[in-house]
């Protein structure tokens, strides 16, 4: 959903149409990106991004283009498996292989036993160094922007970081729920600058009157209410700004 959209469908949901705004469209464009950062705290799409393995990955890299794009950093993931694209073949599941030995009179493949059992041996060493030391375990450091990552064995080349991004425009959202929320954000902080104009001045012995109050009301009414809900909702084990 671009900007114009959003601030169209605003001024639908205000005037329906028929009626005039005090505020003009770069007021309520303002409205829309002081919801857009209102989501940031509590938007938790997450997607990924492959880059060359280092025990500190700078994110501020212009090479990498992700700085100041990084919310929250949630998993860092091997891209290949162990052994693969370090000079030695990828390693096959011992489990995988049980299906040979099975037609080969009692697991006498020729050599098919003795690489069962190494590996099954190397899986374990792998396990045993886990426990003392995780493989790509993280932490972010948001100051610097810097991501460290712990490397147990066995260093790859390649890894792929997932993790939150920043909402800098409404482009960036494509699922319908944040899209309803950030154009809600919008209308209820749209109402309540619309309000506040509508009530700076007061009336007497008018014949019609304003409804800024009420609009004033309605606006920080909602605007409390999404938050408070978002807020409960919110998907506490991402760290996201």
């Amino acid at each position: 959903m671009t900007t114009q959209e959003v601030i169209e469908e605003v001024k639908f949901e205000l005037t329906g149409g028929v009626l005039e705004l005090t505020v003009e469209d770069k007021d309520i464009e303002t409205a829309v990106y002081k919801a857009l950062r209102e989501l940031n705290r509590f938007w938790d799409e997450t997607t990924m991004v492959t880059v060359p393995f280092s025990p500190c990955i700078d994110l501020s890299d212009s090479e990498l283009d992700l700085k100041e794009k990084v919310s929250s950093i949630v998993h860092v993931y091997r891209t290949s498996g162990y052994g693969v694209g370090q000079g030695t073949a990828g390693m096959t599941d011992p489990l995988y292989a049980q299906q040979w030995m099975i037609f080969s009179n009692g697991g006498t493949m020729y050599n098919l036993n003795d690489y069962v059992m190494n590996y099954a041996a190397w899986n374990t060493l792998l396990q045993a160094k886990n426990t003392m030391s995780t493989d790509m375990a993280f932490e972010e450091d948001k100051h610097n922007n810097k991501l460290y990552i712990n490397q147990a064995s066995d260093r790859p080349n390649m890894v792929t970081i997932k993790y939150i991004p920043k909402l800098f425009s409404p482009e960036q959202i494509k699922d319908d729920y944040w899209i309803d929320y950030l154009v809600r954000f919008s209308v209820a902080l749209t109402k309540i600058v619309e309000g506040r104009i509508r009530t700076r001045f007061g009336q007497s012995n008018a014949i019609w009157g304003m409804d800024g109050e009420k609009l004033l009301e309605e606006g920080n009414t909602e605007y409390k209410e999404l938050r408070e809900t978002l807020r409960t909702n919110a998907n506490m084990i991402y760290g996201v700004d």
